[in-house]
């Protein structure tokens, strides 16, 4: 289910993109499609919407993004290193100008002390390169609105880029 304020930014990223020509591509993990979900929920999101990649598993980040199986086993998959490897892998395998990886422990349980329940990864794709990373612990929170926050937090990424020189996001 998709927040009053994600599906607000969500309306106004499909007026943006299709004003300025951009495509978007989304690589998630503890999301599960939430993303994608609040982006074609506003009708028109298909000048925009490029595809996504539900890639809840290692091997499917391996798969179908290409993340190195070597670089999940040495960071974790809930790391800034997989998130941008998922967000250049999502770019490459798509025609989008943005792309944008959201990994995370949504929880109730796979947290430890170094990475805690809460904790996600985001990482935008532009130009062909991933350009930023961003950590958020969001803390004492449900599952749900762990993967609530993580959503807006990825609609604001993707907003962010679309406003700013895609190529240079």
């Amino acid at each position: 289910m998709t927040s009053a304020r994600a599906a607000a930014r969500a309306e106004r990223l499909i007026a943006l993109g299709t004003a300025r020509g951009l495509k978007v591509a989304t690589a998630e993990s503890c999301t599960g499609g939430m993303v994608v979900a609040a982006l074609t929920a506003v009708a028109g999101s298909s000048a925009v919407v490029d595809r996504s990649f539900v890639t809840y598993s290692n091997e499917a980040k391996h798969e179908l993004l290409g993340v190195p199986l070597a670089l999940i086993d040495r960071f974790g998959a809930v790391s800034a290193e997989v998130a941008r490897a998922m967000a250049a892998g999502a770019l490459k395998c798509s025609r989008a100008d943005i792309a944008v990886a959201i990994t995370g422990i949504a929880g109730p349980s796979g947290g430890s002390a170094g990475k805690p329940v809460g904790l996600v990864w985001f990482a935008l794709a532009a130009g062909g390169v991933p350009t930023r990373t961003e950590r958020r612990v969001f803390s004492g929170a449900s599952r749900a609105l762990v993967r609530a926050r993580a959503t807006e937090t990825a609609l604001a990424l993707i907003e962010r880029a679309m406003l700013s020189d895609p190529m240079a996001a």
